[in-house]
């Protein structure tokens, strides 16, 4: 029997977040060293999440392709 397609698992659930969760902001905050300890876990300052976008490499080279094409 086969898996409902709604109920895989794909590489989509795995993008960038842009929510943290408290643990996640406090070591972020202790890499940054802005965490200072003793200090109130609540009303944490805002961190900010840099979100990388990657090209597809394989694309690239079929647009090289088609320009050689045409030559």
């Amino acid at each position: 029997m086969s898996l409902h397609p709604s109920l895989k698992v794909d590489t989509a659930g795995a993008q960038q977040r842009t929510v943290l969760s408290r643990i996640e902001r406090i070591k972020d905050l202790m890499k940054k060293g802005l965490w200072v300890d003793g200090q109130s876990v609540t009303s944490l300052p805002k961190t900010k999440i840099v979100k990388v976008k990657a090209r597809k490499k394989k694309a690239e080279a079929e647009d090289k392709d088609k320009v050689d094409e045409k030559k």
